[in-house]
């Protein structure tokens, strides 16, 4: 088969290469730079096979595919999961590995150039000596959205001089339950503070895809993965559709507003629904209310969850294509996820149209990008991999990420002259525990795994004449002739999945042990936690000094003592709500939990902190109301310091939701559901996080619109009270915003491949398919309608074997069709009491197929009638035992499967 297929690929090769253009020639329309990217996708799907979209759907990992594969099956994207690198992992070494699959790429009939993915989450943090910047968590307590877009920018130009052209960031969550193992990777537990460094995406991107150093950036998860119940990672977000819009959608808006290219799908599931199949969501509001235009793809093997089933399923592919995934990350089983889609689209359950968008949305971004221009690696970027600029971009954000959370007795800032100075803590000397996970590895991990300055070094840069420190990672030593301790404590390296804090959330033993050598002293201590999150750390704080929250800096260390020592005053304020205790887990702004440290908090050293709210802004005014949106102004709010910007609320009884965060005095709602009355009001907001009292509110109703929202899916299809001829369906009931109207009933003949086609409808939740064959297999699936014709995707599919009515034999058939080629794998099943000695089975195909090869029989053929006969070892067929060959074979037309076979002159079932 495989030599088959090569034989195949090398046609179309030899056909293409036949109207090659000259080097440097744009002969086709898709070539040629100076056409409108619209007409060069269009020109170049015109030319694609079924086989080659499929393959630019897919994405492979680097250490599960060659160069050879990618230029065969077309592939067209690749990644490094987190730690995967090449065997020089180094810049130059990821160019020359990057190149090496991109011109593997380029040797394909049609030139596609790949896109390369990593996740450059908090710098190009695969690749050793790149610029370690701090993890989100930090950003957010920055405050500073230009600084983060700054960050972006750096990123970028180290990830292009590596020829990755796709970065897996930034991560829009809105993280509100601290136990979760992802909590480092947003921004912060408000919606606005999230949607304010969205700013990242203009930074990886550039004003527009296709400039110097402009990289393909990601929004993800969507959608809601930061609210699952209990902060479990690849959990169940509990909330109804307005929070979920209301807390969780508001960044992915704005990285939409700023063009970013692809979104990532969440691993978990709303309530109940994996995202990976959620239709609606994916399709229905992102893609069509939100109008994002760009590639949709799952996350790491992220749609093998969606069917409740290890591993990769039809249903998984079929589900996760039909909601709107365009590009799927298929780590190692890539060739199995073609086969299946291949089957699925010839089959009639994943439509060509459904493929067609997907690939140009593909198709599109490489263009934009400017790949089939600039496919390699920018070289010219290399001299400043990990460079000073960058590793100073890094300094300051550590500096300003900063959060100074205790100050008894003005202990800090740290004089830095005179005296001695103690330092202890594992993390104080270990650039891998001050950068955390997804630094080098996957989890990340304790030691000297990259360039950079740890925060015992950037200490030891800081102190001047006089000084001096002494470290010990456990305190011995210490004595009080030290004028400060400096306890360095805080998480060990962790990513998703084994950073979740089901239980305890506090320091662990080594670090609690260290900190009352430190105590017992009598020195003044100052503690520096580092960490991912808030830790539970109520019951110590009172016995030190000062408390410094550096989250988790990255290489530049430099940044954390710049602060201690007042080099660069603390301006962080926490993008977290700070418990008193883990008990207290979720909470956030605003839910009436007394906090240890309250959202926005942190010190500073200067003058006393800004706590004078914003004048009230005026009562706002609507205009341009449709059946989904709304457009708001008010009058502009003033402030002592500066308004910064503006909370639109939606008012509901004694409760409010915030929907928007813009940073002028209007704003445009969207969202909004059809024939619906709403209240809305506005609050300011200052540089100090203080917030005005709130305006006057505005009553607005939502004009009546049209019904695109199709039904639920139904679920729990089940068959019953199966005979040789008939089978009962019965499902859960659908439900729908204006009433389901019926339910469409589709059959497939065989336990795989064939086409579903419709047999019957229902107004209930039950349905009796009549006129089966005896002893046959058929697979059957039902979706919903509305009032409206709108239909959702199918069900779960259900696979039902009939009764035998005395016939002794049945015939499985499952074709594997490509090109001009196909195979198929036929089972001979005994139904009687007798054993079969020896068989002969034969047939008629329908079309001009021919018999090229055969396994486990001889085949013979004259005309279109074929016999196949045992080989001796397996003539034997045992009641209810089975015989299995297969052939292989071409055809041109269509390939048919055959409707009747004998066996031993007896006519079989066909299934």
């Amino acid at each position: 088969m495989k030599l088959l297929r090569l034989g195949v690929l090398t046609g179309t090769l030899l056909a293409t290469l036949a109207v090659a253009p000259p080097a440097g020639a744009a002969a086709l329309p898709y070539q040629d730079p100076a056409l409108p990217v619209a007409t060069r996708v269009a020109d170049l799907m015109s030319r694609l096979t079924l086989d080659e979209k499929l393959g630019q759907m897919t994405q492979a990992e680097r250490a599960s595919v060659s160069n050879s594969d990618i230029t065969q099956y077309r592939l067209g994207s690749v990644l490094s999961g987190g730690g995967s690198a090449p065997g020089s992992n180094n810049a130059t070494g990821w160019a020359d590995m990057t190149d090496g699959f991109q011109n593997a790429a380029l040797a394909t009939p049609l030139g596609i150039p790949l896109l390369y993915g990593a996740d450059a989450v908090h710098g190009h943090n695969n690749v050793v000596g790149a610029t370690i910047f701090p993890h989100n968590i930090g950003l957010g307590a920055t405050r500073d959205p230009d600084l983060v877009q700054q960050i972006g920018r750096a990123v970028a130009e180290e990830v292009t001089a590596t020829g990755v052209d796709w970065d897996f960031a930034p991560c829009l969550c809105v993280a509100r339950n601290d136990r979760w193992g992802r909590t480092y990777e947003s921004f912060g537990e408000k919606p606005e503070l999230v949607s304010s460094m969205a700013t990242i995406v203009t930074g990886l991107q550039g004003s527009s895809l296709g400039g110097t150093a402009s990289v393909l950036a990601t929004a993800k998860h969507y959608l809601g993965d930061g609210g699952t119940t209990s902060g479990t990672d690849q959990g169940n977000t509990q909330l109804s559709e307005a929070e979920l819009r209301a807390i969780h959608l508001p960044p992915f808006q704005a990285a939409i507003q700023r063009g970013v290219g692809s979104v990532m799908i969440s691993y978990s599931s709303w309530n109940g629904s994996k995202l990976h199949g959620n239709q609606y969501l994916i399709t229905t509001v992102l893609k069509g209310e939100l109008g994002f235009s760009g590639i949709v793809v799952s996350d790491w093997n992220g749609i093998d969850q969606i069917d409740g089933a290890t591993g990769m399923s039809a249903t998984d592919v079929r589900s996760a294509v039909n909601a709107g995934i365009d590009m799927v990350m298929v780590p190692t089983a890539w060739k199995s996820f073609i086969d299946l889609l291949r089957a699925e689209v010839n089959a009639g359950r994943v439509s060509t149209s459904r493929v067609d968008d997907a690939v140009r949305r593909i198709l599109t971004k490489k263009f934009e990008l400017g790949l089939f221009e600039r496919p390699l690696a920018d070289r010219s970027f290399l001299s400043t991999f990990g460079g000073s600029a960058h590793r100073a971009l890094a300094r300051q954000a550590v500096a300003k990420s900063q959060v100074v959370l205790k100050n008894a007795g003005n202990v800090l800032p740290i004089a830095p002259s005179g005296g001695k100075i103690f330092v202890a803590g594992r993390h104080a000397d270990n650039i891998g525990l001050q950068s955390g996970g997804w630094t080098v590895s996957w989890q990340g991990s304790s030691g000297n795994t990259t360039p950079g300055t740890t925060i015992l070094q950037g200490i030891r840069n800081t102190v001047g004449s006089g000084a001096t420190v002494t470290y010990n990672a456990s305190g011995s030593g210490i004595d009080s002739s030290y004028r400060v301790a400096i306890a360095v404590v805080g998480e060990q390296p962790y990513a998703e999945g084994q950073g979740d804090r089901p239980s305890g959330m506090g320091l662990d033993s080594t670090d609690l042990n260290t900190l009352t050598t430190l105590r017992n002293s009598g020195v003044p201590v100052v503690v520096v936690l580092v960490s991912g999150r808030p830790l539970d750390i109520a019951s110590q704080l009172g016995t030190w000094n000062g408390l410094v929250a550096a989250w988790l800096p990255g290489t530049e260390g430099q940044g954390v003592a710049d602060v201690l020592f007042g080099a660069v005053q603390p301006t962080g304020k926490l993008p977290m709500t700070w418990m008193s205790s883990a008990s207290q887990q979720p909470i956030n702004d605003g839910d009436g939990k007394t906090p240890l440290f309250a959202y926005g908090y942190g010190l500073s050293y200067g003058a006393p902190a800004d706590t004078t709210p914003p004048a009230t802004p005026g009562t706002p005014t609507a205009s341009n109301v449709t059946a989904s949106s709304a457009t708001l102004s008010w009058t502009a709010s003033t402030d002592n310091v500066g308004v910064t910007g503006y909370e639109v609320v939606r008012v509901a009884g004694t409760g409010e939701t915030v929907l928007a965060s813009p940073s002028a005095n209007t704003a445009t709602l969207t969202g909004l559901s059809a024939s619906t009355a709403y209240t809305f009001a506005v609050y300011a907001k200052d540089a100090a996080g203080n917030r005005s009292t709130r305006s006057g509110t505005v009553n607005v109703a939502t004009s009546p619109g049209a019904d695109g929202y199709p039904p639920t899916i139904p679920a729990n299809l089940t068959a019953s009270n199966v005979t040789s001829s008939a089978a009962t369906l019965t499902w859960t009931a659908s439900t729908d915003d204006t009433g389901v109207t019926g339910y469409d009933v589709l059959r497939a003949v065989g336990p795989s491949g064939g086409t579903f086609t419709q047999i019957g409808t229902a107004t209930g939740t039950t349905y009796t398919a009549t006129g089966l064959q005896p002893s046959g297999t058929y697979r059957f699936y039902v979706r919903a309608r509305d009032a409206a014709g709108n239909v959702s995707a199918g069900s779960n599919t259900v696979v039902v074997t009939t009764g035998s009515s005395g016939g002794t034999c049945r015939v499985g058939w499952v074709p594997n069709t490509w090109g001009n080629g196909f195979t198929a794998n036929v089972t001979i099943y005994n139904l009687g009491t007798t054993t079969i000695n020896g068989w002969t089975l034969t047939w008629t195909f329908s079309g001009n197929q021919q018999v090229t090869s055969a396994w486990n029989a001889t085949v013979t053929q004259s005309g279109a009638a074929v016999t196949a006969r045992d080989v001796g070892w397996n003539g034997t067929i045992a009641p209810n035992g089975n015989a299995q060959f297969g052939f292989q074979g071409t055809y041109s037309g269509t390939n048919g499967t055959p409707t009747l076979f004998t066996l031993n002159n007896t006519p079989c079932v066909v299934s």
